[in-house]
């Protein structure tokens, strides 16, 4: 019979657990740092970006999205965004931004989350749907990396978690 070893590490009395207690406390701050700093700098890419958001030309979104267009699991979609093509740009750009910040900074995180995974979501089934492997496409992946995010929030680090320690405190710790 062997034994094993304990390896946990206690922390000094009044903090709260183990080390791998305050870990996994922490476990979605890198997540959320890194699609909150992707999506970002993927919107201020996008707006930046003179050639991006034309309805045609090298580099625009018009053109990339018909080259797409036969491909992509839903050509509605990539038709709907025909209509406008700089709209959609300005559209995603601006959304990526808004989804980037909120993330960052942990306000409405859970809708933050939930719309980029929506346009995580909709750049998969458009752009990278054709991908072959799938795996090579990395808005599947982006997808999946939202959703820890969707469901469990930010209750750390946040100004979702000081917004709800205030209700808190308001109501009398029953919030």
């Amino acid at each position: 019979m062997t034994h094993g070893m304990r390896t946990e590490v206690h922390l000094p009395p009044g903090s709260g657990g183990t080390w791998r207690d305050h870990a996994a406390r922490y476990a979605l701050v890198p997540l959320r740092i890194f699609l909150g700093v992707t999506f970002v700098y993927a919107g201020l890419d996008k707006l930046t970006d003179s050639a991006f958001m034309k309805d045609a030309g090298a580099g625009s979104v018009g053109d990339m999205m018909r080259a797409v267009r036969d491909s992509s699991a839903v050509p509605a979609l990539v038709d709907l965004a025909l209509k406008s093509p700089s709209g959609f740009g300005y559209a995603i750009a601006l959304g990526e931004l808004a989804v980037g910040i909120g993330t960052l900074l942990g306000l409405l995180t859970r809708i933050a989350a939930l719309g980029g995974a929506l346009i995580s979501l909709s750049l998969w089934l458009t752009v990278s749907w054709a991908s072959d492997p799938y795996y090579y496409g990395n808005d599947l992946v982006y997808l999946m990396a939202w959703l820890p995010l969707v469901l469990a929030g930010a209750p750390l680090l946040s100004l979702d978690a000081v917004l709800r320690s205030r209700r808190r405190r308001r109501t009398g710790g029953y919030r």
